[in-house]
């Protein structure tokens, strides 16, 4: 990796509590939740302000990601053995098997992911954080950005990446 400058962000506020289950064919795990905390690091060249990228930008944009997560049932709507569909209702109504869950969709977050694992919430951040950067003048000179979703003290999930350039 050649030499740069990065930052690294990982304050009180980044975090979310949520429900979720981890299900694949033959398993399911109970429904139980966790207080997650998510750091960023991006890594990138030094601005002519002497930036790598603003400390409160990063900040923002991952409060905002986080807050759509926050107090929610994460349902990974890419899942292959869960069946989703929306009710009448206004409720969501999960199958695993014979396991059934409703809830009011309000509740629930609906993630582009197969699973719910930190690994897959770390990278889902990673993508939404791009996303929200990309118009920004500073993304020209980020070269990679890494998130860190921890579901409680000792375990952490990584995902990091190369910022792709089109």
């Amino acid at each position: 990796m050649p030499s740069g400058f990065s930052i690294h962000v990982a304050k009180e506020n980044l975090k979310f509590s949520a429900a979720h289950f981890i299900a694949y064919p033959g398993f399911r795990e109970p429904l139980h939740g966790h207080n997650y905390q998510v750091g960023v690091r991006v890594e990138g060249r030094l601005s002519p302000t002497g930036y790598v990228l603003d400390f409160g930008l990063i900040k923002r944009l991952t409060k905002e990601i986080v807050d759509r997560l926050d107090e929610r049932t994460l349902v990974p709507a890419e899942s292959d053995c869960l069946q989703i569909e929306h009710l009448d209702s206004g409720q969501l109504r999960i199958c695993y098997g014979a396991d059934e869950f409703r809830l009011p969709a309000s509740d629930a977050c609906l993630l582009p992911i197969a699973h719910s694992s930190a690994e897959e919430l770390a990278r889902f951040i990673w993508k939404e954080l791009c996303a929200a950067l990309n118009g920004q003048q500073a993304f020209k000179d980020i070269m990679s950005i890494e998130i860190s979703v921890a579901e409680g003290p000792g375990q952490t999930a990584i995902y990091r990446d190369e910022i792709e350039r089109r």
